[in-house]
């Protein structure tokens, strides 16, 4: 297509903790996302859980296993030992970019240690090698949901201030390592998750600290997040001298249920709290009016100071990443709910919705990608996109997606009229390019990827790699550009 920027970088993405496996060897911990056993969905579409119910004494339980779960993310899709395959795999697609995490748990198992665990970088050097051999930029993420869990387990997670430390040092670990062969850094994925599960995007359970409450140690939690992914900018703009290191959060767009003064303003309450708030704290380096005074309706005393205030304002991000899989409405009136990306959103009459209930909108990306551009002028990374099915492998070992490519053809076409628009995008991954475990809901069932890998979810299956349909429709659109 004409408005095809010829310098944007198409690719795909994984974490670790999703789709590595091995978790058993070579020094490796977990995090508290691999603590979470196998339950299956009577209801797919159904809102998440109450993640207070999440506490560390169930984590713990369920970790010694008594009743012989089965803990889908401890087994991924194998990438630790199909990881050439699979990188192999990305390049015959014809991918310009892989965003993927580096497991903290790989690096500094009990997160507090004085010396990396070589095993762990030796596996991560081999990969982002082979990566650059291939011609792969690569985006890394430093935790993806991927806090040690003895770090939660004696320091309480991020609600300790220690643990921004900690996270410091494994940075420099990395830019001292992969400095030369990584592209792009994102310090946390999905930061503004922490304030609605701190258990798993900072491993802080509401037990560890008494007297306090649930606002206050989400809040607090996310803060020291904040604070160390500023440090992790600050250092990493010295070492390595580039200015290659954004954020990465869960987009949360949403429209007015209708026109009623009161579910405009209930939608701007929210689009604040919910999305703005987050890009503000990167972008600008301070706490907005109206989160002060959200603040102080919830009772929360943020426990800072000067100094980290300071490194807040002045070590604001170089681009601004973020996932974007549906859209949903607000309002105080009228408004059915259908789950999304770890929360629960209002229905669209006006959209379809997967099996999961996440509504499927591409104009609401390129109304995203508009927005943020004009809100913020920093350069825009779509770091998470895709569509969850629960594919099928025929008896001719592909899978017949032509579902995902109607859902790409249509966010890419979304994202290049945004770029049309003047919004300055320059690159896009989705989500689970090759399959692994679903985030929220631990099913290997919910597949996003463009290579179908045959386990189910309780992980029978030979692990082996398959094509899917929408494979070589990505590797012809990399080809040709045309949709």
């Amino acid at each position: 297509m004409e408005n095809r920027k010829k310098d944007f970088l198409w690719g795909g993405a994984t974490s670790a903790s999703q789709a590595e496996g091995n978790f058993e060897n070579n020094g490796h911990s977990l995090s508290v996302w691999q603590m979470i056993p196998y339950i299956k969905l009577q209801d797919r579409a159904s809102i998440p859980l109450n993640f207070e119910s999440f506490t560390k004494a169930w984590v713990e339980e369920v970790f010694e296993n008594k009743q012989g779960l089965h803990y889908p993310k401890r087994f991924g899709s194998d990438y630790y030992n199909r990881w050439k395959e699979d990188i192999d795999l990305l390049a015959e697609a014809k991918l310009d970019i892989y965003r993927m995490s580096i497991s903290w748990s790989r690096i500094y198992p009990n997160g507090d240690e004085l010396e990396p665990n070589q095993k762990g970088l030796e596996f991560y050097g081999k990969v982002l090698k082979y990566c650059k051999e291939k011609g792969i930029k690569v985006m890394a993420t430093l935790s993806h949901f991927e806090t040690p869990y003895p770090i939660g387990k004696k320091y309480g997670g991020w609600m300790n201030k220690q643990v921004i430390d900690m996270f410091v040092k494994f940075a420099k670990t990395c830019f001292t390592e992969f400095g030369d062969l990584v592209d792009f850094w994102v310090p946390i994925n999905e930061i503004n998750m922490t304030a609605i599960v701190p258990m798993m995007g900072g491993a802080s359970f509401l037990e560890d600290f008494p007297g306090t409450s649930y606002d206050q140690l989400r809040f607090q939690t996310l803060h020291n997040q904040f604070v160390g992914q500023a440090k992790v900018v600050q250092l990493g703009h010295e070492m390595l001298g580039k200015k290659n290191i954004g954020c990465m959060i869960a987009n949360m767009t949403a429209y007015p249920i209708d026109c009623n003064p009161v579910n405009i303003l209930e939608w701007q309450k929210h689009q604040q709290t919910q999305r703005y708030f987050y890009f503000d704290m990167v972008a600008k380096g301070e706490y907005p009016t109206y989160m002060l005074k959200l603040f102080e309706k919830l009772k929360v005393k943020i426990d800072t100071n000067p100094e980290e205030m300071a490194i807040l304002k002045n070590n604001t991000v170089d681009f601004l990443s973020f996932s974007y899989y549906m859209s949903g409405t607000v309002g105080t009136t009228d408004v059915q709910y259908t789950s999304g990306n770890l929360t629960g959103t209002g229905k669209n009459p006006f959209l379809k919705a997967t099996e999961w209930g996440w509504q499927i909108d591409p104009q609401g990306l390129k109304y995203t990608l508009n927005d943020l551009w004009d809100r913020y002028h920093l350069p825009l990374f779509i770091s998470e996109n895709g569509m969850g099915y629960d594919d099928k492998l025929n008896d001719k070992k592909t899978v017949d997606d032509d579902y995902r490519i109607d859902y790409l053809k249509q966010h890419f076409k979304a994202i290049m009229d945004a770029i049309d628009d003047g919004a300055d995008v320059f690159g896009y991954t989705m989500w689970g390019v090759i399959d692994l475990v679903s985030g929220g809901t631990n099913e290997m069932s919910k597949r996003y990827g463009l290579v179908y890998v045959d386990y189910d979810d309780l992980h029978n299956g030979t692990g082996d790699r398959f094509k899917k349909k929408s494979f070589y429709w990505f590797k012809k659109f990399q080809e040709t550009g045309e949709l």
